[in-house]
């Protein structure tokens, strides 16, 4: 069975929007594209690390759409990408000049990818489709590069129709400079009860 893994960089206030530059995303008037360049001597050898690992893609279609213009000329910085199966959820687009695109039209389509045998998805950025399938239960790990800046306004990974969700920590390190690699696997329901006078400081 496969795992979809989200690998996602972002604000402490929870901000993925336009991390790489300022035209990446500044759909909505954001201002902060390319926030995560003040940290790129301390990121960059890991997040390298990552996307070069073989894995096939799972993207939303805003995502998608960034992607498809960028990353087929610029394989250098991402050795593989092209070569790579993407697959994109979406109910308004069915094709694309990217080679190893796969548009897949609603949830059974990714849970018959989980079932399916082979190596782990995973997931960049893509937000709506992040918290569309917390809500159905579908994420097993989280891998979160977590910055120390706060950016206000923006798209963010989690919602309020995130389905709450228990998590478990299975590795973490932070950076000279503050930025947090936190990998997470689904802990299950969130569990509740009343903290007790003697457990209080």
């Amino acid at each position: 069975m496969r795992k979809l893994v989200v690998i996602s960089m972002l604000s402490l206030d929870g901000i993925i929007q336009g991390p790489g530059g300022p035209e990446e995303d500044n759909s909505d008037g954001f201002i902060y594209g390319g926030w995560v360049s003040a940290f790129s001597e301390e990121v960059y050898r890991k997040m390298l690390e990552e996307k070069m690992k073989p894995a096939d893609l799972l993207l939303g279609r805003k995502t998608f759409n960034i992607w498809e213009n960028y990353w087929p000329v610029h394989e250098l910085h991402w050795p593989g990408i092209n070569e790579v199966t993407k697959y994109v959820l979406s109910t308004t687009r069915y094709n694309s000049k990217w080679q190893n695109t796969v548009f897949l039209s609603g949830l059974d389509d990714i849970r018959k990818l989980k079932e399916a045998e082979g190596a782990n998805i995973k997931i960049w950025g893509s937000s709506e489709l992040v918290q569309l399938l917390l809500q159905h239960n579908l994420i097993d790990e989280l891998q979160l590069i977590i910055h120390p800046l706060l950016l206000g306004n923006g798209k963010k990974l989690f919602a309020n129709t995130a389905f709450p969700r228990s998590l478990t920590l299975i590795e973490s390190f932070t950076t000279p400079k503050g930025v947090i690699f936190a990998n997470y696997q689904n802990g299950g329901d969130v569990r509740t009860g009343t903290i007790q006078p003697s457990d209080r400081l």
